[in-house]
């Protein structure tokens, strides 16, 4: 698919005004300072909350949902939680679970229950995981899904609203979270380089990683918008690394200024004033706004043992009532991606995939 970008191209996209994106979540370190301003210490009533729900569901994953697990007793908490997390900085740190009270089966059906007090559940990937384990199985190699290796990963955002990490186990060393307001970057973008933003705003061919279903292009079809805007509700997916191996494998040809917007971006969106790192502790939650926020992860070292390796429990939630662009429904899918059965998460390039 080779889609070069014409001259009257950008004319036309410059046509609708770009204006700055006014939200709460585009802040900068130096306004949020570190991870205590969206710390929140998980208390006696919570922990009892979360028991006694857990108490109150089956044992098995399917079937837990916001009206099974009632968590009633903490619902202003979670009402309050969850506005942080839609309308407010986008992001929210739920520290001090006790992890040493609970079997693994028992975290993941606690830990699924609070989130679907966030938004509805979604599969990962093509193993159809609602609970997704992100654990380093694939080392460096970039053929494996980013939250089953240990590569060093560019700010992006996954396919879901909202994102829900859950710290098992540090790695022994790195493995350091980073996030980054896509409404700043776009904004210091509006400032310094407005006239790539149209690209941005116009999108990106997407490759679908294999995940794609049976009979469908490698690629997306049509362009997704790294930023739109909905009814005012404005909205960021960004994957380089699917955009990249798209161009990689022949599909798509990017012009100067496509390659430079994304290069652009990712200059900003890696300044110390923009992008906030920290480390994830044992017990520690994290909920983001995955609409309006870019994490990251740096390239971490395993221990030997596996008891000791890092280990941390993912959710990816969609938040229905979204008003979101034609494009951004498209890359996200309803259900998130397709559970095929017999298929994991490794990339292999069928003979047609590259051209």
């Amino acid at each position: 698919m080779n889609i070069p970008l014409l001259q009257e191209d950008i004319t036309t996209m410059q046509a609708p005004l770009i204006n700055p994106l006014e939200h709460p979540a585009a802040w900068t370190v130096s306004e949020i300072g570190s991870k205590e301003s969206f710390a929140i210490e998980l208390d006696r009533r919570h922990i009892d909350a979360l028991d006694r729900a857990l108490v109150g569901v089956g044992r098995s994953l399917v079937g837990i949902s916001r009206e099974t697990f009632k968590l009633d007793s903490i619902a202003n908490d979670i009402d309050g939680w969850r506005q942080t997390v839609r309308n407010g900085l986008g992001i929210v740190m739920l520290r001090g679970l006790p992890l040493d009270r609970y079997e693994p089966s028992d975290l993941k059906r606690l830990y699924l229950g609070l989130g679907t007090h966030f938004g509805r559940p979604v599969s990962q990937s093509s193993l159809g995981d609602m609970v997704g384990e992100v654990v380093n199985v694939g080392g460096k190699d970039k053929r494996e899904r980013a939250y089953r290796n240990s590569r060093e990963l560019k700010l992006h955002t996954d396919r879901c609203d909202h994102l829900g990490m859950l710290c098992v186990r540090p790695a022994i060393e790195g493995g350091i979270s980073g996030y980054a307001s896509a409404l700043t970057i776009h904004n210091i973008m509006l400032q310094e380089r407005p006239e790539l933003l149209p690209l941005l705003y116009r999108g990106y061919y997407h490759h679908r990683f294999g995940e794609q279903a049976p009979g469908d292009p490698h690629v997306t079809k049509e362009r997704i918008p790294i930023f739109s805007v909905a009814h005012g509700v404005p909205s960021v997916i960004y994957i380089r690394g699917y955009i990249d191996l798209a161009v990689e494998e022949g599909h798509v040809v990017l012009t100067g200024p496509e390659r430079e917007a994304l290069d652009v971006l990712d200059e900003i969106s890696n300044r110390s004033d923009v992008r906030l790192n920290f480390l994830m502790e044992p017990g520690d939650i994290i909920f983001t706004n995955n609409c309006l926020l870019l994490h990251t992860r740096s390239a971490f070292e395993d221990a030997k043992e596996p008891a000791r390796r890092r280990s941390l429990l993912r959710l990816w939630l969609r938040e229905d009532d979204r008003p979101m662009s034609h494009g951004a429904l498209l890359h996200k899918g309803y259900d998130g991606i397709q559970r095929r059965d017999g298929k994991g998460t490794y990339y292999v390039p069928t003979v047609d995939a590259a051209f």
